[in-house]
């Protein structure tokens, strides 16, 4: 514009000479109507979910119903100084059994389920457990079942009333641990037809999506709350499951939360096959019983 104004040319002129297109020059810097609402709601969802990126923060905003571009996101996200601390590099592969991730990977609904014990504490400093338990195709997040002492029959109990809700997994993976490796428990899933997929020793990344999992329910909510009674436990949990599985956008599924599954039907045949097998083992301890009474 000075060139403009001390040469007395025009303004095509100028911009022919300086090389430039005149829509440069003619432009002005518009604020958005709703910038502050929108960086409000940035710095909110990002105070609340404090592990999200930008990205996830995009999606979560596109839920609650804003027509906004990605990148005018994470423009707001640099001036609001907002950021992810890094993660840790994981650790190297180092052999692959049959049953890691790698080898066999999920392929559709209710192929590969995966479950794995994470450890926690109340306030008082008492031990608690979470048995975990997630769809490795859908990412779902099936239960987390919270208690003082869990044991295989505790394992039993919830994957019954999962292959009654959800359906029976062809394949379900877990690492070696005693629970997971009872007696009681692998005949129960012969009986079912349901094959195990046991991780080498000592190689919980053969176990990738869980433990994916179990990290993720630590960094965004076992970190970042003090549990009081076990109850309260039980409670936040199941809210902060409820949220990944129906609210909590997922990279691995294009930001979105995962997908409800339809028509999955209530599986009668394990019904009986499950009453049998309980009929059978009920025979069992009578009998045992009965010669205990008689000596």
């Amino acid at each position: 514009m000075r060139v403009q104004q001390k040469l007395g040319i025009s303004q095509r002129r100028v911009c022919e000479v300086l090389g430039i297109h005149r829509s440069v020059l003619r432009y002005c810097f518009r604020q958005e109507d709703d910038e502050e609402a929108l960086r409000s709601d940035i710095i909110r969802l990002a105070g609340r979910y404090g592990r999200y990126g930008y990205r996830r923060i995009h999606a979560l905003l596109k839920i609650e119903g804003w027509k906004v571009n990605h990148k005018r996101v994470e423009r707001i996200w640099r001036e609001e100084g907002l950021r992810v601390p890094q993660k840790q590099p994981k650790r190297g592969r180092l052999y692959l059994n049959d049953g890691s991730c790698l080898r066999l990977k999920p392929c559709w609904p209710n192929h590969v389920w995966s479950y794995d014990f994470v450890a926690e504490r109340l306030a008082n400093g008492k031990k608690i457990r979470l048995l975990t338990v997630i769809d490795e195709y859908t990412r779902k997040c099936l239960a987390i079942k919270v208690g003082d002492h869990l044991t295989s029959n505790d394992i039993l109990d919830t994957l019954s009333d999962l292959f009654i809700q959800e359906g029976i997994p062809e394949y379900i993976r877990s690492d070696n641990g005693s629970e997971f490796r009872a007696q009681v428990l692998r005949d129960w899933f012969e009986s079912l037809k349901v094959k195990t997929a046991y991780i080498e020793p000592g190689s919980p990344w053969e176990n990738g999506y869980n433990e994916s999992f179990n990290g993720k329910l630590r960094d965004e909510l076992l970190n970042g709350e003090v549990f009081y009674t076990l109850k309260e436990a039980q409670v936040l949990i199941e809210e902060w499951r409820q949220h990944y599985n129906h609210i909590r956008p997922h990279s691995s599924l294009g930001y979105k939360p995962p997908p409800p599954l339809t028509n999955i039907r209530q599986n009668h045949s394990f019904v009986q096959n499950y009453q049998l097998y309980m009929d059978k083992n009920e025979n069992k301890i009578n009998q045992n019983t009965n010669l205990n009474l008689d000596l």
